[in-house]
């Protein structure tokens, strides 16, 4: 069976979109880069069940899928020959607003600007704020932890994000937030993919000269937005791995990850006052 065959056979599986011809794979083989890839195919993904049908179909075809937002990064990140997924045409709701905790729950297509308009009467808003504040969207903003003139003030975008619900690369849910190192441990117990991710990091990130490297190697922590790969160095200076009282999240891991370790499908994030 051909490759087009087979996509065919994914897009009767979805509720969203999925298209392969070759005006739109030339539309989506550029981003503000310089770089240049055709993709396999695009698609809107309707809801988690259709990310989840993309993750087995990719790890079936061994292809790539890349989640997809806009205005935010420049480097090629979304550029690639797998299966672009864009989540700005359906994954666009606002789903909860704390006004008490000053926290809102967003779909990672929710536009920044669009936020604050929301957040405004309630005399809140989002802080960091990107060139492109007026499209780019809150899921790029974790992808790439943007920052902007606020953040010096505010924050960078790592410093908002306190939960993330993803789809791991099995298709399986997990939810990733803030945990005591008790709730840790409990979470290295078991065989599932989260179970794994946790019991990896527990087991190199115990290791005193991992933990030098890193340090050693890292950019400082006054730096904000350090975008040198995953921040691992984050995850030292908590309970877990250290002697300060700093609960864990591997939101904050994610955050800046580019869509490599996780699809995001919630992002639970705190705001401040106007």
């Amino acid at each position: 069976m051909s490759i087009n065959q087979k996509l065919e056979e994914l897009a009767n599986m979805l509720q969203g979109e999925l298209f392969f011809d070759n005006l739109l794979k030339s539309i989506y083989a550029t981003d503000g880069s310089v770089y240049r890839k055709l993709p396999t195919a695009i698609c809107y993904p309707k809801n988690d069940k259709d990310i989840k049908t993309l993750i087995k179909f990719a790890n079936d075809e061994k292809i790539t899928i890349v989640p997809r937002a806009a205005g935010t990064s420049l480097g090629g990140q979304v550029v690639s020959d797998g299966i672009i997924v864009d989540i700005s045409k359906y994954f666009t709701k606002i789903l909860a607003f704390d006004e008490k905790d000053k926290t809102v729950t967003v779909q990672p297509g929710v536009i920044r600007d669009e936020l604050n308009l929301f957040l405004k009467p309630y005399g809140y808003f989002f802080g960091p704020d990107t060139s492109t504040t007026n499209r780019c969207m809150i899921g790029g903003m974790v992808g790439n932890n943007s920052s902007g003139s606020t953040s010096i003030r505010y924050g960078v975008t790592r410093d908002k994000v306190l939960e993330m619900k993803t789809i791991l690369s099995d298709g399986s849910v997990a939810l990733f937030k803030s945990l005591s190192k008790s709730e840790f441990i409990q979470k290295t117990k078991g065989n599932s993919l989260e179970n794994k991710i946790y019991t990896t990091l527990f087991t190199e990130l115990s290791k005193p000269e991992v933990r030098e490297e890193i340090i050693k190697e890292f950019p400082k922590q006054s730096i904000h937005r350090r975008n040198n790969g995953y921040a691992v160095d984050d995850l030292i200076n908590t309970e877990v791995f250290s002697d300060q009282d700093q609960e864990i999240n591997l939101g904050r891991l994610l955050c800046g990850s580019e869509g490599t370790l996780a699809f995001t499908t919630e992002i639970k994030i705190k705001v401040d006052i106007s």
